[in-house]
């Protein structure tokens, strides 16, 4: 099961207010962001679950649902891009933010960790950002759900998880400073 919705962002350069789309896979916390854009209506939304399928590829097919809600960026043709690919789309009820917490639940430490506290100067600067925040939740960050385990553990580099040792500690920003993560130095 999949869970998606947007989030603002804004941009202090051009004062424009900047939608995030963002989808969780629910079993592994794993979290996709297929695009930003200032205009998320019309054909925006439609490439970016058309870029989501790309980023699925083959494991499009494991999922079966997408929980979104009833937001405006949500159009018939967003909803029709998934079920070539055997995705249901499920909005949830009306008035009922909680039916859809997962993705809710991700908000909340990307807008306090990330775009709440750095100045976005472009339209293309949210978007590395967040690909780079997105790889750290993934790949390094431990989550409840998961018995404080990464998203995708295999993915992560072996050299950033040894044991205790003897000899000093890298520490590494990420994204522009705002998170630091630590690791053995070789």
């Amino acid at each position: 099961m999949l869970a998606g919705d947007f989030f603002p962002a804004g941009c202090a350069v051009t004062v424009r207010r900047l939608s995030v789309f963002f989808v969780i896979e629910l079993g592994t916390r794993y979290v996709h962001v297929p695009g930003v854009t200032a205009h998320p209506d019309g054909a925006r939304p439609v490439r970016q679950a058309r870029n989501l399928l790309m980023d699925l590829d083959e494991r499009a097919s494991r999922f079966g649902f997408l929980v979104r809600d009833r937001a405006g960026q949500f159009t018939e043709a967003f909803d029709a891009v998934l079920p070539d690919a055997g995705i249901k789309v499920v909005t949830i009820p009306p008035r009922s933010p909680r039916a859809n917490a997962c993705a809710g639940r991700w908000i909340l430490p990307v807008r306090s960790e990330v775009t709440g506290r750095m100045l976005i100067a472009g339209p293309r600067r949210p978007h590395a950002v967040l690909h780079e925040y997105t790889r750290h939740c993934n790949q390094h960050r431990p989550h409840r759900a998961r018995d404080l385990r990464p998203p995708r553990p295999d993915e992560i580099d072996p050299a950033s998880v040894a044991g205790p040792s003897e000899g000093n500690l890298r520490r590494q920003r990420v994204p522009g400073g705002l998170i630091s993560k630590y690791r053995n130095a070789a």
